[in-house]
């Protein structure tokens, strides 16, 4: 079985982390299913103060935001680099509402994919 795999924590320390077990709780896993998530890519984890944590505002009414899975992939497909993935999601942007990983909670999630699209390429 490989490591739990994770970036460094690019993210603003506000941003608010839950820990592997809590995801699991979340969504009604066991936790080596979240760990295999990781692997697979459908979630980006860092470590904060030793501990591996998601961001919290990857998740929505118990479970994974809809279209974040898919972002991810055309993101790493692009080239990015989980921690550019990290800094992307969060960074405010002035033409949404709010930022990248905010506006997934919003009807503009399929303008978030589309421009991660076209970076991509």
């Amino acid at each position: 079985m490989s490591a739990i795999p994770y970036t460094d924590d690019v993210l603003d320390p506000g941003v608010e982390l839950l820990q592997l077990p809590d995801v699991a709780k979340l969504l009604g896993l066991v936790v080596t299913r979240v760990h295999q998530m990781l692997r697979d890519g459908e979630l980006v984890a860092v470590r904060r103060n030793g501990i591996v944590g998601i961001p919290e505002e990857f998740f929505a009414d118990g479970d994974i935001v809809r279209l974040l899975p898919g972002l991810l992939v055309v993101l790493r497909d692009g080239g990015y680099s989980d921690a550019e993935i990290l800094r992307w999601l969060f960074t405010e942007d002035q033409t949404l509402p709010g930022t990248p990983v905010a506006a997934l909670h919003t009807d503009s999630a399929r303008e978030v994919v589309r421009r991660a699209q076209a970076m991509a390429f």
